[in-house]
């Protein structure tokens, strides 16, 4: 089921610059969409437009089948959590407020709130007495988690997440990384995650949307991009050179297997690679 849709999307920040370009997208229910490409190639402009933080100057996006411009703004945003770098926390209210800030707009009970701030912030991988605690006494990692576990509260079908972990250092980052699989793995929710981090997007997107001067490059797997890559752009971002440093062992055994499978000796695939 197509969950988010982009019908020939365009924008344009002054007329003479295009950041999105006549783009279409479907993004099916339960997908983790990695957004992947440089800085000022519209990812973000693309991930605004699905909540209306950003309107497009022509096209469609659809969500849930409905034009988000037949949407009341509010209602929508309420269904649709967003995670951001900057994180966002009110510093005047304790984490379990924070967390349930939504459920709060929307007037729920008391029991309600504090049921389901303490399920999210297991579920993020923190004790449950953080919830008494204030955002200036938190790390950057955990200012993080409940970022996430705020976007969760209101059980959206829909996360949105803008470089959430570009600002901590590589060990939370690699937790949160590991954290953001398994509650996807738990909850099946679909996530756009924009990222201008190769090594991110292979680890985390079940599928990748490269986006190059607001226009899609190539949209696939990661063994889609990397083994058979549509463009010399695509062929060239992901070449050996600029990504062999970053990919993991995983990745990396996964580039050998492919190739021996294909009955090629070691001494081919070792040349196959440096090309």
């Amino acid at each position: 089921m197509t969950l988010i849709e982009f019908k020939n999307i365009s924008k344009s920040y002054n007329s003479n610059d295009k950041i999105i370009d006549d783009l279409s997208l479907k993004v099916s229910e339960g997908e983790f969409v990695a957004i992947l490409g440089p800085s000022g190639c519209g990812k973000t402009t693309l991930l605004k437009m699905v909540n209306r933080l950003i309107e497009p100057d022509s096209g469609t996006i659809l969500v849930d089948g409905k034009p988000t411009a037949q949407w009341d703004a509010i209602n929508l945003r309420r269904c649709i959590g967003y995670v951001i770098q900057q994180v966002g926390l009110l510093p005047h209210l304790t984490v379990e407020e924070n967390i349930a800030y939504v459920l709060t707009l929307k007037k729920e009970d008391k029991k309600i709130k504090q049921e389901r701030a303490e399920y999210l912030i297991d579920l993020v991988g923190m004790d449950v007495s953080y919830l008494a605690r204030y955002p200036r006494q938190l790390s950057g990692g955990q200012k993080q988690r409940v970022g996430v576990a705020r976007a969760l509260a209101a059980e959206p079908a829909i996360i949105l997440m803008d470089e959430p972990f570009g600002a901590v250092d590589e060990i939370a980052r690699t937790l949160l990384q590991d954290e953001m699989l398994c509650i996807h793995e738990k909850l099946k929710k679909t996530i756009l995650f924009v990222t201008h981090d190769i090594q991110e997007a292979i680890k985390l997107g079940s599928k990748i949307v490269l986006l190059n001067e607001g226009k899609i490059e190539q949209i696939g797997t990661k063994e889609d991009l990397i083994f058979s890559p549509s463009t010399p752009y695509v062929r060239d971002f992901f070449g050996v050179k600029g990504f062999q440093a970053t990919l993991d062992s995983t990745v990396m055994n996964d580039v050998y297997d492919r190739l021996l499978n294909e009955d090629e000796t070691l001494e081919n695939v070792y040349k196959k690679l440096k090309s």
